[in-house]
């Protein structure tokens, strides 16, 4: 049985946060990546089509092959990981915008792909959190994780849109921005999540003294 009505606990509050920065994040790819492509390497709709594909194809045969390694390696390793992977994604927008690279078209394209395939890897914070919480919580929190990125999905289109405008490349160069502080949180992921162990505390970082 799941509790009703909306659940708020402390000590979600590092999914809560990692939540809203990963809703940030897809935002900016869902709204910018292929905008990028489109107006500003007059990309068509057959090869944007054709790039989600080709991304869903992969993800075909990937999805499962990433929930492995998930499992493999673990929540806090596979969310550091993904952050780090996201700040090259980013930055690679950013270079490909400014037109620093050769055929920068198909560079941005190649980070459009890359960043849909590792658009998997959320799947480490979902099963992060099915391990701090009560049963009971689950389904009203993912109530709260689908506000929060509803949230972020009226803001960062909004909101970016006025930094595309002046600046394209600096959109992306935000987005590595949040990507970063999205990777020092996931620092606070501990290795063993469980219910009472939902972060790396200052308390559990510092050894006692002898």
């Amino acid at each position: 049985a799941q509790t009703k009505g909306i659940v708020l606990k402390r000590r979600y509050g590092l999914y809560y946060a990692l939540t809203m920065l990963s809703g940030a994040r897809r935002q900016i790819f869902m709204a910018f990546g292929a905008f990028l492509l489109v107006e500003h390497f007059g990309f068509s709709v057959a090869k944007i089509a054709t790039l989600l594909l080709v991304t869903f194809a992969i993800n075909t045969f990937a999805a499962r092959l990433i929930g492995r390694w998930i499992g493999r390696i673990g929540e806090r390793r596979s969310i550091l990981f993904e952050n780090m992977s996201l700040i090259l994604v980013f930055l690679g927008y950013a270079v490909a915008t400014a037109g620093w690279v050769p055929a920068a078209g198909w560079v941005a394209a190649f980070f459009f792909v890359f960043d849909g395939v590792f658009a998997v890897m959320t799947i480490a914070l979902r099963t992060y959190f099915q391990k701090i919480a009560d049963p009971e919580d689950i389904a009203p929190t993912a109530g709260v994780a689908f506000t929060i990125n509803h949230i972020m999905a009226v803001g960062v289109p909004f909101g970016f849109g006025l930094i595309w405008l002046w600046n394209p490349a600096a959109v992306f160069v935000v987005g590595a921005l949040i990507a970063t502080c999205s990777l020092s949180l996931a620092f606070l992921v501990p290795a063993i999540p469980r219910k009472g162990n939902e972060w790396v505390s200052a308390r559990r970082i510092q050894a006692p003294a002898e």
